[in-house]
């Protein structure tokens, strides 16, 4: 650990919570130098939808390297990319009925999604941009001031502007209409709120507590964004890519997103990529007007084609994630029947799930026991009062009855430990 304290920036954080050197990876489990292994269920922060090293994926990366492929090459034509427009256009968009052209930008979620605000206002020639409380949509500047944390946006150093914040589905309880507020202040010409490029929103918020927006809800939001002429751009960069039981967070619901943006597990095998898929009217770039030395990452392509191929070519997986999704809410919810029923409740959707807990110290204390037994889970939400489950959607059943039994008694030990403390 002392080479990692004298030479890296203080700015590190995951490795705080888990102060161990890791060395190996396998499927849902991360292996130490010492040879202890951790069930996952951090997963990269959701990057790793397929697992660590999946083979069929590394066996297709291996045999690219072996061959000489092109690993840069700028957005010039290339084979790997060829193939994962096509791979990607055939089981993913067509099966769909989307029909959408695809933008390489830099490697990281935030470059999708300042590349999709950007097109967004060079569209409609409007500045502002609705985004919601609990939001969170990167670092880099326009995608921070979309980006509702005060943590992040406190490092700024710089105005965070052009964006007006909505609260979001449920934010004031199921009570409050809050797309009849929203068509309020955009209807008001005196509302203070001036007349927006675009809405971007997540349709399950993942850093912002596994806050899900119903159905119903993200309806109401397109229609809104239809009669006040604003481009409706989704943020699935955590929630896409299987994590909710379909590719997309969103298409069981009934909309068609003017854009969306996707990165994380989008490579399948934690390579760096991010895109943004955009409505083909709306690809108004000059060439060149919006780019990067690292847009488009062969190596990526290479194992996104092969993850789609391996599991999206039928409904197989995607059914696999439900019932996975379904096997871990029940054994949270025996945990917060168990230990908290008035203060404890279950948040999310799919495999992108956890318990909410009174605080951020409780989740916390629950996250260090869980870890000293084997598990590798973190928080979310606006306190960090959210135990997340993000494991890799390939894990076993065994591995997730493994990873349950730790949870549950972690929260044992320490809703057991707070009666004790507040009875003494």
């Amino acid at each position: 650990m002392k080479t990692f304290e004298l030479h890296e920036s203080g700015v590190r954080s995951y490795c705080r919570s888990f102060p161990v050197v890791f060395k190996q990876a396998r499927g849902a489990e991360l292996t130490t130098r010492e040879g202890k292994t951790y069930i996952d269920f951090l997963a990269g922060a959701g990057t790793l939808n397929y697992g660590h090293n999946h083979p069929v994926l590394k066996q297709a990366l291996l045999d690219y390297i072996e061959a000489d492929g092109i690993t840069h090459g700028l957005d010039m034509y290339s084979e790997a990319k060829e193939t994962f427009l096509s791979t990607f256009d055939r089981l993913i968009l067509k099966p769909r009925n989307m029909d959408y052209v695809m933008q390489f930008t830099g490697p990281t979620g935030t470059n999708a999604v300042e590349a999709a605000l950007k097109l967004a206002r060079k569209v409609t020639g409007r500045n502002n941009i609705i985004s919601f409380t609990n939001g969170f949509h990167g670092c880099s500047i326009g995608a921070l001031a979309a980006t509702g944390n005060k943590h992040h946006r406190g490092a700024a150093g710089v105005p965070l502007t052009d964006v007006s914040r909505m609260p979001y589905a449920n934010y004031f309880g199921d009570k409050v209409n809050t797309i009849a507020m929203m068509d309020k202040l955009l209807t008001d010409p005196s509302s203070g709120v001036d007349k927006p490029a675009a809405v971007i929103v997540e349709v399950v918020q993942g850093e912002g507590g596994l806050n899900a927006a119903s159905a119903e809800w993200v309806r109401k939001l397109e229609k809104l964004c239809r009669k006040h002429e604003m481009l409706l751009i989704i943020d699935d960069i955590q929630a896409g890519c299987g994590r909710t039981g379909t590719f997309f967070s969103f298409e069981e619901m009934g909309i068609k997103p003017d854009m969306i943006t996707l990165s994380k597990s989008l490579s399948g095998y934690g390579l760096p990529f991010a895109m943004v898929l955009l409505r083909k009217e709306l690809d108004q770039w000059k060439p060149g007007e919006h780019n990067g030395t690292f847009r488009g990452n062969n190596h990526a392509f290479v194992t996104a084609a092969a993850a789609i191929e391996h599991f999206w070519k039928d409904d197989e997986f995607a059914n696999s994630v439900k019932a996975k999704g379904k096997r871990i809410a029940d054994g949270m919810n025996k945990i917060v029947r168990r230990y908290g029923p008035d203060s404890l409740f279950v948040k999310g959707r799919g495999m992108m799930i956890g318990i909410s807990c009174p605080d951020g110290d409780t989740a916390a204390a629950i996250c260090r026991h869980a870890f000293a037994n084997g598990l590798v889970v973190e928080t979310s939400g606006a306190h960090s009062e959210v135990v997340k489950c993000l494991c890799p959607l390939i894990i076993s059943e065994e591995q997730i009855d493994k990873a349950m039994s730790i949870l549950d008694k972690a929260f044992a030990a320490v809703m057991s430990d707070q009666a004790a403390t507040q009875a003494s």
